[in-house]
């Protein structure tokens, strides 16, 4: 199949790097191979009813590379997928993704470069199987897509995260408290757990690892005992106790997922019981996905927009751009999406906090507590 026309899509959560990649894709299709490139605003929802696209010239994405969000607009909620089938799964629309397809042939597209974790590079997986060409890249702050080292909009959101830690530290230290950072990550820990190593934390709670508050209760009182007053906690938004359920903000229904929300707040009131120190939180929420991407991001959002399109010319199609030992490859979409990449509870992180001495509040942690030397 001879591609002429490219159609860009930005879907799921804002990441920053995303108009990094736009710039990538456009300067490359343009320049590099005379193709030509139209933007799809608000993700896939701009394929369908009244259709919502522009072109994109390399006039359009300059001065895109420090700017965060997407110039398209996304969505992470759409019609493209349909919650509560009769088994509790998503269920595919067809008749959603028969219309976008008649409207990319329309509007006479000829393959798709989609941005997304792996909820939109799901979609775009059923797009390939209708037969539209399609390449994803990796996005998503979370970094829990698979067959890729890194997303591009992780780093920087680690970046933010440590920074906050850096701040939380000072004001823990000068009142003598327990300070407690919510982060994102969703049913992952990458960022609580880089952050909480970069940002020196004494305790980091993932959903890998369940939790026991008496563990965690146990660890401040062993720094209280070494003369430190105060204590650092990260804990990922998917964390739980074990034996307990996720907290939600809120349930979800047919259209929204359910949001993830409230452990830190949980654990800070649980931990003040316990401990009778003053405990307080802070959720730093939607500031890990604004703001300028970071110089590494926009190196690997550049380098991932250009590789995609070279992908496409090459004839690869069901592929996802990936890092893989600094070098830029592809694999399959369906495998990269097939499920989500979480820590590895012997991974080289995990040892190495652990051997400076961070608790993850682990049950079988609480019987070391105290024996530590100062």
């Amino acid at each position: 199949m001879t591609i002429r026309t490219i159609g860009l899509v930005t879907g799921g959560g804002d990441a920053p790097g995303l108009n990094a990649v736009i710039r990538a894709v456009v300067k490359t299709a343009v320049t590099e191979y005379s193709l030509r490139v139209v933007g799809i605003e608000d993700s896939f929802e701009g394929l369908i009813d009244e259709t919502r696209t522009r072109e994109l010239t390399p006039a359009d994405v300059r001065g895109l590379l420090p700017r965060g969000g997407t110039i398209l607009g996304t969505r992470n909620r759409g019609r493209f997928v349909e919650r509560g089938g009769a088994d509790g799964s998503d269920v595919k629309p067809e008749q959603i993704y028969q219309q976008a397809v008649e409207n990319l042939r329309r509007l006479d597209i000829d393959a798709l470069i989609v941005l997304g974790g792996e909820g939109t590079l799901g979609i775009a997986a059923e797009f390939d199987k209708l037969g539209v060409p399609v390449v994803g890249v990796p996005k998503t702050i979370d970094n829990d897509l698979a067959c890729t080292e890194l997303t591009f909009g992780f780093v920087t959101a680690l970046d933010i995260a440590t920074e906050a830690l850096d701040r939380l530290h000072t004001t823990a230290d000068s009142h003598d408290r327990v300070m407690i950072l919510e982060v994102m990550g969703r049913h992952t820990g990458w960022i609580a757990l880089h952050s909480g190593i970069a940002g020196g934390a004494d305790v980091i709670l993932i959903p890998e690892i369940p939790f026991s508050l008496k563990a965690v209760a146990e660890k401040i009182e062993e720094r209280e005992r070494c003369d430190s007053q105060f204590s650092i906690i990260v804990v990922a938004e998917g964390a739980r106790e074990a034996g307990g359920l996720e907290i939600y903000q809120d349930a979800g229904d047919r259209e929204h997922a359910p949001r993830l929300g409230g452990i830190g707040h949980h654990v800070a009131r649980e931990l003040e019981a316990l401990t009778g120190k003053e405990t307080r939180c802070v959720v730093l929420g939607h500031l890990q996905r604004g703001g300028t991407p970071n110089a590494f991001d926009r190196m690997l959002a550049t380098n991932y927009g250009s590789c995609a399109v070279r992908a496409l010319m090459r004839g690869e199609t069901g592929k996802m751009v990936a890092l893989h030992s600094a070098d830029i490859i592809t694999v399959p979409l369906a495998k990269a999406v097939a499920n989500v990449k979480t820590v590895a509870l012997d991974s080289q992180l995990i040892r190495t906090a652990r051997d400076i001495g961070v608790s993850f509040g682990a049950i079988d942690e609480a019987a070391h507590h105290g024996k530590v030397k100062c």
